[in-house]
């Protein structure tokens, strides 16, 4: 079985206003050479997905009908990792750095090679369209999508980090890096650093 590793317990409070993380909020494309720590990446995944303390399951991102179609991967310079929102942890799958790889996917947007950080959200499509069917049912995926990728955005900001949400690349090439499951289809690549 892959290692689990538990991330820092995502903090409910800070001195940023939502106000001004929505002003602030850039694209960001050029990283400096530093890592983001484990309390940053917790803080990033638990804003994308996490699990909100309550007696029912409840994520920090609404999600129609409750079914949870996202799964969400972090690419890191020692690996890549699956989030898992229910124990706040990361789960090891590969201990190789795959950004060159993820680059060349998304046809070789140099930034995502220099990112510390790449958050790579996927959805599992079957999950919502036994409710909705395959005529709704994605633009609710689609809709989810965009609310935990907002999400990331400004928890960046209010971090001092800097993002940028990424559509361009090569679903099939990203599925075979990550080592995806087949049912895991790639949506949305957010490459995380601090500004340049």
């Amino acid at each position: 079985m892959a290692k689990l590793l538990s991330l820092p317990k995502p903090r409910l409070e800070s001195s940023a206003s939502l106000e001004e993380m929505i002003y602030r909020r850039r694209s960001v494309r050029n990283y400096a050479p530093k890592e983001v720590n484990l309390e940053e990446i917790g803080q990033l995944l638990w804003a994308v997905q996490g699990r909100a303390d309550t007696p029912a399951y409840r994520t920090t991102v609404p999600s129609a009908g409750a079914l949870y179609p996202l799964e969400v991967y972090a690419v890191l310079i020692d690996g890549v990792y699956h989030y898992e929102p229910s124990e706040h942890a990361l789960r090891s799958l590969q201990d190789v750095d795959q950004r060159m790889e993820l680059c060349r996917a998304a046809y070789n947007q140099n930034f995502i090679r220099q990112a510390p950080l790449t958050i790579v959200l996927t959805a599992v499509f079957a999950r919502i369209e036994g409710k909705y069917g395959r005529a709704r049912g994605p633009r609710y995926v689609y809709i989810e999508a965009g609310h935990a990728a907002q999400n990331l955005l400004l928890q960046a900001v209010a971090l001092g980090l800097g993002s940028v949400p990424v559509g361009a690349f090569d679903d099939q090439k990203v599925k075979s890096i990550l080592r995806l499951p087949p049912n895991h289809e790639p949506l949305y690549l957010l490459p995380v650093g601090r500004p340049r």
